[in-house]
């Protein structure tokens, strides 16, 4: 497959494709366009936002196709071995999870406009960009050529899954630095009105980043980018890819609020590498990319990865106790003072995320597998600790599970998950899954006999509004600092 980008009018915000195919001489060849993106589980239908569509054999004669589903064409190729779709794609949405084209920058997520045939999946993939030649390309695929004096640089992809799960950004504008750890470098892109503070940047992302790989054993992959696109209108939205994150941030006003966003998305993401990337539920392996792919443990790939979002920065070094009790108050305000009475459970709002999990939704229903995800995960994780003392915690379940099915690849299920924590735990945990996990019962008395055992309680006022406090007990203060400060 071969995919070549350009824009003949970059501010009508329209991205010209053009896909070249070899068809292996078969009579008729059916294309698909996604109809959703990892790391948002619902239907987008990107092909709304394509405006024309045209096929042609290798001498530009038009072939007869058809539309056969919302996003599918079957194409007659009348025996041509080499044909070429023609489309264009419009791209003036900016999020995490969009595409954009402008004067000043490209932004590009493959998943929108990249088309797939069902053979092609597993094969090479060329994405050649037709941009200025002042333009640097930020993006985790491989750069196989440098730009010419008219501009334009090409990219490889070891195959369709990677093509998809590298978005790009380009502009003669962006701003960038790198950091090792261990074999694996992180680079750092910011693409917007913005004069970083390269040194305290790099400061705290090396330090959150070393403390996820000393937790985990190593990193997935041999580099790993940071895209940053900053606005000018407030915004906070990132995406977990496979070897990068794209992470939309605003306003540009460069104050502490906007910074402390940075470091939290950052860390969320970056743990994502490992949490979804790898450590993936069996019904995304592999990625259908026509319909929804259901899964209940969407509590494990968001809220488990939420929850150490913030705890690494803590471990880190990057909070104080003060910054991570904000933010620790803030799932427990979110959760308890909007969805305390839901009746969903994590597993079937885990499911239902594809029917309106991105959506405020009716009263009383649904949960957040962010939030109350990662309240539970910090009640299963004190559990263990205290059972053993701290010799053993939730990050020995995620080193398990990454072990046991992230690095072959394999896929886990539901039940995968609780053999692994109850094999941690030695015990069985059959109150957690019934309790936390499997209904609608309130979190309130497990999570305060959790954090009870190190020294923090969650009080719930007259009115229904929650606030996190610490208690004063030198036992507990012992225990929290074992917890918070905790190294492999």
């Amino acid at each position: 497959m071969h995919y070549r980008l350009y824009s003949e009018n970059p501010e009508s915000r329209y991205i010209e494709v053009e896909c070249r195919i070899k068809t292996g001489e078969t009579e008729t060849l059916e294309v698909q366009l996604p109809a959703w993106r990892p790391g948002r589980y619902e239907l987008q239908n990107f092909a709304k936002n394509i405006q024309r569509f045209g096929v042609f054999d290798s001498a530009g004669n038009p072939l007869l196709f058809k539309k056969i589903t919302k996003d599918r064409w079957r194409i007659q190729t009348q025996g041509e071995t080499d044909i070429v779709i023609r489309y264009n794609y419009y791209s003036a949405v900016l999020n995490a999870g969009s595409s954009y084209v402008s004067e000043e920058f490209w932004y590009v997520n493959p998943v929108n406009l990249c088309l797939y045939t069902d053979k092609n999946l597993h094969e090479p993939c060329i994405l050649e960009l037709v941009i200025p030649a002042n333009f640097v390309v930020a993006c985790g695929l491989k750069q196989i050529s440098e730009p010419t004096q008219v501009g334009g640089k090409t990219l490889l992809a070891k195959d369709y899954y990677e093509l998809v799960d590298s978005p790009l950004l380009a502009s003669p504008t962006i701003q960038s630095r790198s950091y090792k750890i261990d074999t694996t470098t992180f680079y750092v892109w910011m693409q917007g009105n913005i004069k970083p503070d390269w040194h305290r940047i790099l400061m705290d992302f090396e330090k959150f980043t070393a403390a996820q790989v000393s937790t985990m054993g190593d990193f997935p992959e041999s580099e790993y980018h940071f895209l940053n696109l900053i606005l000018s209108t407030p915004f906070y939205h990132g995406v977990e890819h496979r070897h990068s994150t794209m992470i939309v941030l605003g306003p540009d006003d460069e104050g502490e609020g906007l910074y402390t966003d940075l470091l939290g998305v950052s860390s969320h993401e970056l743990f994502h590498a490992w949490n979804i990337i790898r450590i993936r539920p069996q019904e995304l392996l592999p990625y259908d990319f026509t319909k929804e792919n259901y899964f209940t443990t969407c509590f494990v790939a968001e809220g488990v990865t939420t929850y150490y979002g913030d705890l690494f920065l803590r471990r880190s070094g990057v909070f104080d106790d003060v910054a991570y009790y904000r933010e620790l108050q803030v799932y427990m305000k979110r959760h308890f003072e909007n969805n305390r009475d839901a009746q969903q459970s994590l597993v079937e709002s885990s499911w239902d995320l594809w029917l309106d999990g991105y959506e405020k939704g009716i009263p009383k229903r649904k949960v957040s597998v962010y939030h109350k995800g990662a309240l539970a995960a910090l009640i299963l994780d004190i559990t263990i600790r205290k059972k053993h003392q701290h010799k053993k915690s939730l990050d020995d379940v995620m080193r398990l599970m990454w072990q046991r099915f992230g690095i072959p690849f394999v896929g886990y299920s539901f039940e995968d998950y609780q053999s692994v924590v109850e094999e941690v735990a030695e015990e069985s945990l059959d109150w957690y899954w019934k309790d936390c996990i499997l209904s609608n019962i309130p979190l309130e008395n497990h999570l305060n006999h959790a954090l009870s055992w190190v020294g923090l309680q969650m009080v719930t006022f007259s009115d229904g509004t929650v606030h996190l406090q610490e208690l004063e007990n030198e036992r507990a203060i012992l225990q929290r600092n074992k917890w918070l400060n905790s190294d492999v």
